[in-house]
């Protein structure tokens, strides 16, 4: 946070954490959707294919490009909507973590300490984002729970219909179906995530320089480390979580715990780890272009603000 906003009015400053952040999910959806359908796809049917190209290939051949962009609108809603209330929750984490440290402002927060803050806002963005991105998981399986007979519904249903199908069979609250999993996911991976860009940056400020003179490359690669960061920590964690939302269209799953020792017992731990290659591989590029464009976003929208002071 740069001096000039922390003078803003903290409703102020969530709106432009809000406005960046949204604009910052939009970047990240764009520049890795396919990446993100391989994972779903190989998280879910472990056994379906022998790896990232395999499954990339088959999938363009069967269902076309349209394929690998399966979800792309559910995808696009659950990341505006989970990092527009990510960034605006942090700015007021931030806060809360200077109080609890005893820190006269916010610009004396450590890395750690904004990793902690990062982990905090978690807990309120996972709530925005579970829904949607029940809808995304289950649009991006929908080929291989028809090819298996778990589902009836069309390969080709639009995003409405699967929404009406989660609505007509569990009401408001299927909307929330593996929200414990994704809670245990987001709140120790932004804590990396965070963590990881923020070390990141402070690697690459020079001595008598500060973070927010950094350029857009160090920026971009800074999210992209904070994004691999992410998902090498918590991959087991989003792979089980997939599976709930993904098989819970074919009946009633168990929960994470359950799962998880389900997934273990019967087929062991590297299951856990399948389609980690196309997850970091997007995280680099679609992360950094998070950051980007959330950094820059909410530069010029206080740029903008100064002037009309």
């Amino acid at each position: 946070m740069s001096a000039g906003e922390a003078k803003c009015h903290p409703l102020v400053q969530a709106l432009i954490h809000l406005a960046a952040g949204a604009a910052g999910g939009v970047a990240c959806v764009v520049s890795g959707q396919p990446f993100d359908t391989i994972k779903v796809k190989m998280q879910t049917f472990p056994t379906m294919y022998r790896g990232f190209f395999d499954c990339s290939i088959r999938t363009y051949q069967q269902e076309g490009l349209r394929g690998l962009y399966q979800g792309t609108l559910p995808a696009l809603l659950a990341n505006v909507a989970e990092n527009a209330m990510l960034f605006a929750c942090y700015g007021f984490c931030q806060q809360l973590v200077r109080q609890l440290f005893g820190l006269g402002s916010v610009q004396e927060l450590s890395d750690l300490h904004s990793a902690l803050a990062g982990s905090f806002s978690s807990v309120f963005s996972s709530m925005v984002l579970c829904p949607t991105e029940l809808v995304k998981c289950r649009m991006q399986a929908l080929h291989e729970m028809k090819v298996t007979g778990r589902a009836a519904i069309s390969c080709h249903s639009s995003t409405w219909a699967v929404v009406k199908a989660i609505f007509h069979s569990k009401g408001l609250l299927g909307f929330f179906q593996g929200l414990t999993s994704t809670w245990l996911r987001e709140v120790p991976g932004y804590f990396f995530f965070f963590g990881g860009y923020e070390v990141s940056r402070s690697f690459f400020t020079q001595a008598g320089k500060v973070k927010e003179d950094l350029g857009p490359i160090p920026l971009t690669v800074s999210g992209g480390g904070g994004g691999a960061c992410f998902w090498l920590a918590v991959y087991p964690i989003d792979s089980v979580k997939s599976r709930i939302q993904v098989l819970s269209m074919a009946g009633r799953q168990d929960g994470f715990l359950l799962s998880l020792l389900h997934i273990l017992r019967t087929e062991g731990f590297v299951p856990l780890y399948c389609g980690l290659m196309p997850t970091v591989i997007r995280a680099v590029p679609s992360n950094g272009a998070l950051f980007l464009a959330y950094e820059v976003t909410r530069k010029r929208l206080m740029e903008l603000l100064d002037r009309t002071a």
